[in-house]
Formats: structure tokens, C-alpha cells, sequence
């Protein structure tokens, strides 16, 4: 997966130079990844049928190519499991992961949501409709079919006012870790917290895959919020 030079592009969000399309469906998988290349012009794609080759793509990215930011397009329902299983991953290994499915109840919406998907898209678009949708991710956009972004406004208007949490604790945490929740809970991604740590982008993955485990979360969203109750950053007035 060779680096893509997407400088032509101006965003402060880091866009894809490589992307894994993750479908059993042989004519969806291959749809899906011609949405992702006219998305990103340039970016280099991979596809896989099962979990099983998803994983072994992800390895292939996390060993030859750490410093290429990703995209993951993941459907539910897989031959080998839930596609869901590879999100945590997703966020370990600087992939960006969203969901492409026909399911659009909530039981699936919120679950994925939950374990850190970045963006649930039914497969029901066209095309045109599809490569707009992904393109919103240079724009620091969720994307989102409009039934899906109802459904969670929906959701939202109903549920019960939340109650206020007590902070994590640091003793959860390794020093190093305390330390790379810091920094990506400011917004530095992998690469730029292995340069800055002089460590490995793979050693740096482990750190925050331990981390996100501790912390019971699967997002930088969420690992900003931890960060901001731990008090490594400030919250944003």
C-alpha cells in the first residue's frame, strides 16, 4: 500500500491513503471499494471477505505501512463473525473504521456507535450518494445516512438525562500510558506520538490498545474525554 500525497486536498482531518473494504458479498465488496477510490483519488485498497482476512490485511498495514492513516468500510454480518470484533483494532491502528450495512435497527446502530464506529452507512445509495457521504471524513464529519442520523437524534430526545460518572483513576494506568492518553486525547495520532516519544508507531499501537482495554473505551473521542477527567488536557471552554 504505497503513501498517497493527498496535500491537494486542505483539511485539518487527516484523510486516507489506504483503505480495507471488509464484505462478504462479492459485487457489494467491489462496489464499496470503487465509492472509496472516488472518494479518495489515489488511495490505495484492500478488501476482505471474513474476519479472518481483514485481520491478516490489518496486520499487513500495522507491520509495512505505520504511518499511513486508514479507512475501514465494515459490514455487520460477516461469515466468521460480527464485523464489529475489528473495530477496537481499527482505532489502534490509526484506521478510521465505518459501518456499510443494510441494518438500520437499533440494536445494531447503537452497538456499533458503542464500540467506536466513526460512521454507519446503509448500502442502499448510489453511488454518487456514497462518495459524498465518505468524502465528509476530510471534513471531520461522522458520516452517516440521514435514517441512521434520525434515529440517533430520535434516541437522544428520549433518553433520561445521564448521571455524572466518577472519573477513571490513574493507577489503572502505566506511566507511559498515562502519558500517550495525553497526547492522543490532544488529537496526535499514532505516527505523530511515536515521533514525539522517540517509540515505535507498533509500540505506540500496543500502548493505546492496553489503554482503550483499561479504560473500557474504543475511540478518540472517547479517549479525549477520559484524558480531560484524568486532567492531562483542559477541557475546551
Amino acid at each position: 500500500m504505497p503513501q498517497t500525497d493527498h496535500s491537494a486536498h486542505t483539511s485539518a482531518f487527516a484523510l486516507p491513503s489506504c483503505g480495507i473494504v471488509i464484505e462478504d458479498m462479492a459485487a457489494t465488496r467491489d462496489w464499496l471499494k470503487q465509492a472509496m477510490e472516488r472518494a479518495f483519488p489515489g488511495i490505495n485498497v484492500h478488501s476482505a471477505a471474513t474476519l479472518a482476512q481483514a485481520r491478516h490485511c490489518m496486520e499487513q498495514k500495522r507491520r509495512q505501512y505505520p504511518g499511513l492513516h486508514g479507512l475501514a468500510l465494515i459490514d455487520l454480518r460477516l461469515p466468521d463473525g460480527s464485523g464489529l470484533e475489528l473495530i477496537p483494532d481499527c482505532h489502534a491502528l490509526d484506521i478510521t473504521p465505518i459501518v456499510t450495512t443494510i441494518y438500520d435497527d437499533d440494536d445494531s446502530v447503537f452497538e456499533a456507535l458503542r464500540v467506536g464506529a466513526q460512521g454507519y452507512l446503509l448500502k442502499d445509495h448510489d453511488m454518487a450518494h456514497m462518495v459524498r457521504y465518505l468524502r465528509r471524513i476530510g471534513q471531520g464529519e461522522p458520516p452517516l445516512s440521514p435514517p441512521i442520523a434520525r434515529r440517533i437524534l430520535k434516541a437522544m430526545h428520549q433518553a433520561p438525562p445521564a448521571r455524572p460518572q466518577d472519573p477513571p483513576t490513574r493507577s489503572v494506568l502505566s506511566p507511559r500510558e498515562t502519558e500517550i492518553l495525553g497526547l492522543i486525547g490532544r488529537g496526535m495520532r499514532v505516527n505523530d506520538v511515536a515521533e514525539h516519544l522517540q517509540l515505535t508507531p507498533q509500540t505506540v499501537a500496543s500502548y493505546i490498545k492496553n489503554l482503550y482495554r483499561k479504560l473500557n473505551i474504543s475511540s478518540r473521542a472517547q479517549a479525549a474525554l477520559q484524558a480531560q477527567r484524568l486532567g492531562l488536557i483542559k477541557p475546551p471552554r
